[in-house]
């Protein structure tokens, strides 16, 4: 039975941005379905790869579902292409689908899909160097949900969602179970819960917004491909804030921070292995068995504790080195054109995806539409140039249309 070799495919998106890093030392969290921590849409992906408290759109579902209850339409669908990694491979792509229904002005529906494509990747033969360039496969992996969200209060909503992930990475090959190292789908369940707090202040120049979101995302099971290897997938603790301030009837700014922490141990730099002992840091690598043996909820929240320091203590700095920080500025005319600007920042010990990202769109009655460009801080990390395509329709504007023409 042919054996495809695509593990380190899986991981490539947490890895590859660290292409031509000098620190000496790496500790990036690995998770299985990297793809969720994309972002999909050009909104967000122009203002630094944001979304949890920024103003309500199509794509909130992805970001913090609890926006859709400050939605003015009753509905909308959007579609988000992203074509990835261009500077390494031409055929990875990233499709993202989502939209909403409001029942009221106080409770609807969300559900998005995503898509997810490595490419064509050739299959390995037993015992032999070279791919086989006649045979291939396109490993793809994909998430479908569905959230329900609801006003609490004038000024606070909360939404819950309910995921549904799988990872072909053998894209149909071996099946057999004959053999211990064959790769099968994986699949798993998980949920949602977020927050969503949005003020408003009046100032001399109009009605001002003040937004905290909060979004807990991907709590669920463990993924694995041959059945005795096990991941987590990315379980985020997601916070942010917006203040939109008007500076007259047709001009607006809005200012977002964001920070998101990765709710899943790490391996290699670990204090959680029943053998730990701070004075030997051979002892600080988890072996497969322990990590597969960790106990799931206790595990995450553990996640922000787990890491030593070079004496063995709790090492806070380690910790904080997780946190992937995004800040945005979003430029407003008439609520119809849109200019955005942002900078996420990951530590270099942590995958080191530094970038600038800038964007524009326009929302005319029925239609949106919004681009996003992607500069990394060194020109050889291959997300440098990356775009991102948003096409979006409000519903109910379009059955306005529609009835107004009969």
């Amino acid at each position: 039975m042919k054996k495809i070799l695509l593990f380190a495919t899986a991981l490539l998106m947490f890895t590859v941005a660290t292409f031509g890093q000098t620190s000496d030392y790496m500790n990036p969290v690995i998770t299985a379905m990297p793809a969720l921590n994309i972002a999909p849409d050009a909104r967000a992906a122009g203002m630094g790869d944001i979304g949890v408290s920024t103003n309500p759109d199509l794509n909130s579902q992805r970001w913090n579902p609890a926006k859709y209850a400050y939605m003015e339409s009753h509905g909308g669908i959007t579609g988000n292409y992203t074509p990835w990694l261009r500077k390494l491979v031409g055929d990875i792509d990233l499709a993202y689908l989502s939209g909403y229904y409001k029942w009221d002005d106080v409770q609807g529906i969300g559900a998005s899909f995503t898509y997810f494509s490595y490419g064509e990747v050739f299959i390995q033969q037993p015992g032999v160097a070279d791919p086989d360039l006649s045979n291939s496969v396109r490993p793809n992996e994909w998430s479908l949900d569905v959230s329900y969200y609801r006003k609490l209060h004038e000024y606070v909503s909360m939404a819950v969602a309910l995921r549904f992930l799988y990872s072909d990475i053998n894209n149909g090959h071996n099946q057999s179970t004959s053999s211990a190292s064959e790769l099968y789908p994986a699949w798993t369940m998980a949920a949602d819960i977020a927050l969503y707090y949005k003020q408003p202040i009046e100032i001399g120049t109009g009605t001002s917004y003040f937004n905290l979101g909060f979004s807990l995302n991907n709590l669920g099971g463990k993924m694995t491909w041959d059945k005795s290897h096990y991941n987590y997938i990315p379980v985020n603790f997601r916070i942010g804030a917006t203040y939109e301030i008007p500076f007259d009837k047709y001009n607006s700014l809005s200012l977002s921070v964001e920070a998101t922490k990765l709710m899943v141990p790490t391996k290699t730099y670990s204090n959680l292995g029943p053998h730990f002992d701070p004075a030997n840091k051979d002892t600080w690598t988890l072996t497969e068995d322990e990590y597969n043996d960790l106990p799931y909820i206790k595990s995450l929240f553990q996640s922000f504790a787990d890491a030593p320091s070079e004496k063995g203590a709790y090492n806070a700095a380690e910790e904080f080195n997780e946190v992937v920080w995004g800040a945005g500025i979003e430029y407003t005319y008439n609520h119809q054109f849109f200019a955005r600007a942002g900078y996420s920042h990951e530590h270099p010990t942590k995958g080191n995806r530094r970038l600038f990202e800038v964007g524009a769109g326009f929302h005319l009655s029925i239609v949106n539409f919004d681009v996003s460009y992607t500069i990394a801080t060194a020109s050889t990390n291959p997300l440098n140039n990356t775009m991102r395509f948003t096409l979006g329709f409000d519903l109910a504007g379009i059955k306005d249309l529609v009835d107004n023409k009969r």
